[in-house]
């Protein structure tokens, strides 16, 4: 059987999208606002390299050094 995935703007499109499956009786599965199908712990290095550019913690690499790594 196919899958419909529907992304309502609002909680009142929600409610009502749940109202109809609710009536015809089909089962259904809601999600958190807040899901990400990324690893937490890659999400939060991420988030620290991020930081550390701000903060002024990086480095720069030529064209040059960054070619040798390659090789």
């Amino acid at each position: 059987m196919e899958a419909i995935l529907l992304h309502p703007e609002n909680k009142e499109q929600l409610e009502a999208i749940k109202a109809v499956a609710k009536a015809l009786k089909m089962k259904f599965e809601t999600t958190a606002s807040d899901y990400s199908p990324y690893n937490p712990d890659f999400v939060d290095k991420i988030k620290k390299g991020d930081k550390d550019l701000k903060e002024g913690k990086g480095r720069s690499v030529t064209l040059e050094e960054l070619d040798r790594l390659w090789k």
